[in-house]
Parts: C-alpha cells; structure tokens; sequence
C-alpha cells in the first residue's frame, strides 16, 4: 500500500508541475510595451517614422513567435532539470529499498520511464539550443531597436543609410534565428549520427 501511494504521490505532482510548460505550449505570450517607439521620435522625419513603424508592425507576429517559443523551451528545460537530477541520484538508492513486491518495482518504473522520456524530447526537440537561439534572436532585436531609437546615427550619416542599414541589421537577426530553429529541427537521423559539439 505505501507503494501504491508513493506512485500516486509522483504522478501527481509530475503532472501538476507540468501544467506550467503546457500552458506556455497554449498560451500566447503578450509583447511587453517598449516605451516610446519610433513615431514619438524627434530623430526621423515624418515619411522615415511611417517606415519604421510599418516594418515594426510587420515584424511583431515574428517577435511573438520568438517570444512563445523561448518560454516554452525555458519552462521545459527547467522542468526536465527539476526532475532527471533528483530521480538520477534517487534510482540507485530506491533500487536498494525495492522489497520484491511488484508495486515497488512499479514505482522504479514509473520514474525511470519518466526521466528517460523527458531526456529523450529535450535531446530531441533540442530545447536548449532553441531556447538560446530564439531567446538571442529576441534580444538582438531590442538592443538594435533602441540603438536605432537613441542612436540613429550609428547607422550611417544621413537617414536613408540608416533606415536602410537597420533593416538589412533586422533582416539579419530574423535569417539567424531562421537558421538556428532549421539547424535544431529534430530529425530520425540525428539518433544514428555522432553528437558533435555545439
């Protein structure tokens, strides 16, 4: 009996603290408000501030994508942490305490079996290097917007070079995360390849 319930116990709470990774997986993550965008600038003209803020609104589906994408692979990351390390150190020692009953043994699979598949879809699904791109990929973006909002002029000596240099900069960022996110796209073969270093 004290087996059955230690089961119960676990898959409980494994579950309970999943809901937070499954609603990042349903749920779309709001952009936070940036301050004063480009149309509040004193640095552009009126025709300059049109263009940005158009390619600005242009661009917001891809910042929410990043951004949904970045939480859902952060909060299965630290989920798969919380659980492969204290049931990696925890398997030797249960293994010793099992009494032969089949209800331990249950248990010894159930959290076995547990940590080997949350291993298996973070190896997978390469969690950790979407997370780094799409997270990366999120953060440039930003530090090049607000170094275009305070600092037009690190982007060239007249406006047209700097709209145009800025948007060839964004264009950039959006083909790197592009590339990472294909680079991490899980494939059968990469089961049957050598790792290679990141």
């Amino acid at each position: 009996m004290p087996w059955l319930i230690t089961i119960w116990i676990y898959i409980t709470i494994a579950v309970l603290t999943f809901i937070p990774v499954l609603i990042a997986m349903l749920r779309k993550v709001k952009l936070n408000p940036g301050g004063s965008s480009f149309d509040d600038s004193n640095n552009f003209s009126e025709n300059a501030k049109l263009s940005l803020s158009q390619h600005y609104s242009r661009i917001q589906g891809t910042l929410i994508f990043w951004k949904n994408k970045a939480e859902w692979n952060r909060r299965f990351h630290y989920y798969t942490v919380f659980w492969t390390i204290p049931v990696g150190v925890l398997i030797p020692i249960i293994s010793q305490t099992i009494d032969g009953s089949q209800l331990s043994k249950l248990f010894l699979t159930v959290i076995s079996a547990h940590a080997a598949l949350l291993i298996s879809f973070h190896r997978g699904l390469k969690v950790e290097s979407n997370f780094r791109a799409f997270r990366q990929g999120e953060s440039e973006f930003y530090d090049t917007y607000r170094r275009m909002l305070d600092r037009p002029e690190s982007f060239g000596s007249d406006e047209a070079i700097q709209l145009r240099n800025y948007f060839e900069e964004i264009e950039k960022i959006r083909m790197f995360v592009r590339n990472a996110e294909t680079d991490n796209f899980p494939i059968v073969s990469d089961s049957k390849t050598k790792p290679k270093n990141d």
